[in-house]
């Protein structure tokens, strides 16, 4: 590992944003999170494969993978980050580097002509090349590639430098931001500003959620300037540095982000979610409190509330049939990051009971708000092993799981329904109407028939009734003729079978 990316991994990890590393001695600050994974246990993500979730969702930029095809393979549109309009970044590019190629050392010259090809066939806003295990073990200078391409073919090449052995997904996410602050934000300026400028960092637009979000921006004249990274253009995220406002959805994976924006640009940042109707509300009157501090008029604060009394009720009306059928249930919740409060205050609003979170991938801000929200911290936990889920769905008495998709088959095993609102969802929960389809697919999967069937004895586990199993046999066989008489076999099934050899006791005969 080069010596400029040990001390980017330090200096990310001695994060003053981060309340968990804020609360530590000065020594265990700088060293604490800087644990290295061991080789061949993924933990759920390397680093490189976070920085391909954090930025791939830039609609309009071409991802190059220098590495062997594996790599992007792995890595390539595991999320279903939507996209209203470019499909660049849905290409799965890769060097391809081969054994020869390393052997030979013609790892550069190939990325090289790599990013020209590229550039020809698909004129992407930008290309960014991603460095993985094998590029950074034979020493492969991505950054002096991608400023040579840049020069010659005057498209902006951006070397993201995470090599997967360095960490975790969450340090790749970290990483990935990092390349964006130095070499993508501040690159180019906006036609025109507003005090209606904010930069929405965090939110990955899975299967289309911020577009439930933009329109609510829309009626109060708020323009997304700078996005990291749903539905994101290459010109947004170089334009970030002149929003007025950061809000902050993921800050596990971007705070580091959000603060060096305040740092240097002066751009306040919040942290806020747009799972629930209360937490959409505080979200949006927590942007218009900022930009009115910032120096947009007073009246925004006015149309704010307006804007949020007509949707809450609106949203309250739609959830109103469902309450009934989802009151009183008993939810376990297994996700991570902002959801672990946020989905938690959403279902609370409809009466549901939260028998325990997940409190994966959550910062301490995130553990303070479950305690606010359900009392105590009883009801959170770490990761939980699927034979301990099965136990707690069992003794807990939970109706319904709320998790990703591996956790589906736990749910099934304890006949206990599932709702995916992790990120490989195919349905949007967002703002307040986003409320509504998730209530809608709990009370889907609650009240479907089905378990009712599951749930009780199967057919051969039931008791044999008293009487005829089968009916008495009636009329002629269609094949022999012969009339059946109830009580008796008829005379030609009656004669012994005649042997044909010797043996009475010839198996092969019998």
């Amino acid at each position: 590992m080069s010596d400029a990316l040990t001390n980017r991994i330090a200096q990310v990890f001695n994060e003053p944003g981060c309340a968990t590393n804020t609360a530590k001695s000065e020594v265990s600050r700088k060293t604490g999170c800087t644990k290295q994974l061991t080789p061949g246990a993924a933990a759920g993500g390397c680093a490189f494969d976070g920085a391909m979730i954090a930025l791939q969702p830039i609609v309009d930029v071409a991802h190059l993978v220098h590495a062997p095809l594996a790599c992007a393979g792995n890595g390539w549109d595991n999320r279903s980050a939507a996209s209203s309009g470019a499909e660049t970044y849905r290409l799965g590019l890769t060097t391809d580097l081969t054994e020869l190629d390393i052997v030979m050392g013609q790892g550069e010259k190939k990325l090289f002509r790599a990013i020209h090809e590229v550039i020809e066939a698909h004129h992407p806003a930008a290309v960014f090349v991603y460095a993985t295990c094998v590029s950074a073990l034979i020493g492969d200078d991505i950054g002096a590639v991608c400023k040579a391409a840049s020069a010659k073919w005057g498209t902006p090449c951006i070397p993201v430098d995470v090599p997967g052995f360095v960490g975790s997904k969450n340090l790749g996410n970290k990483l990935g931001a990092e390349a964006l602050f130095d070499h993508v934000i501040g690159t180019l300026e906006p036609e025109t500003t507003t005090p209606y400028d904010i930069n929405i960092i965090g939110d990955f637009n899975l299967s289309g959620e911020l577009w439930q979000v933009k329109p609510l921006l829309d009626r109060l004249g708020i323009r997304i300037l700078g996005s990291v990274s749903g539905d994101a253009r290459y010109r947004q995220v170089a334009m970030a540095h002149r929003a007025r406002v950061t809000m902050l959805v993921c800050s596990k994976a971007f705070v580091t982000l959000a603060r060096k924006l305040e740092e240097r640009w002066g751009i306040p940042y919040f942290e806020g979610s747009f799972y629930g109707i209360s937490d959409t509300s505080d979200a949006l009157r927590r942007i218009c409190g900022l930009l009115i501090e910032r120096g947009a008029p007073a009246e925004l604060a006015l149309r704010c509330e307006a804007l949020i009394a007509e949707e809450e009720a609106r949203a309250r009306a739609a959830l109103e049939p469902y309450r009934p059928r989802v009151e009183g249930r008993r939810v376990l919740l297994y996700t991570g990051g902002h959801k672990s409060w946020s989905v938690v205050s959403a279902l609370m609003e409809l009466g549901m009971e939260v028998v325990g979170t997940s409190m994966r991938k959550a910062t301490e801000n995130d553990r303070e708000r479950v305690v606010q929200i359900m009392g105590d911290d009883s009801h959170m936990y770490e990761n939980m092993a699927p034979r301990e889920m099965y136990t707690m769905l069992r003794d807990a008495g939970a109706d319904v799981l709320l998790s990703g998709g591996r956790s589906q088959f736990v749910a099934l095993k304890a006949l206990v329904p599932w709702v995916d609102v992790n990120q490989e969802k195919h349905e949007a929960y967002a703002g307040y109407m986003g409320m509504v389809d998730l209530v809608r697919a709990i009370d889907l999967a609650l009240n479907n028939p089905m378990w009712a069937d599951l749930r009780s004895p199967a057919p051969w586990d039931a008791p044999l009734a008293t009487g005829a199993v089968l009916p008495a046999p009636q009329g002629a066989c269609p094949i022999t003729h012969i009339a059946a008489h109830p009580g008796q076999l008829p005379a030609a099934l009656a004669r012994p079978l005649a042997v044909a050899s010797g043996s009475a006791t010839d198996f092969e005969d019998c």
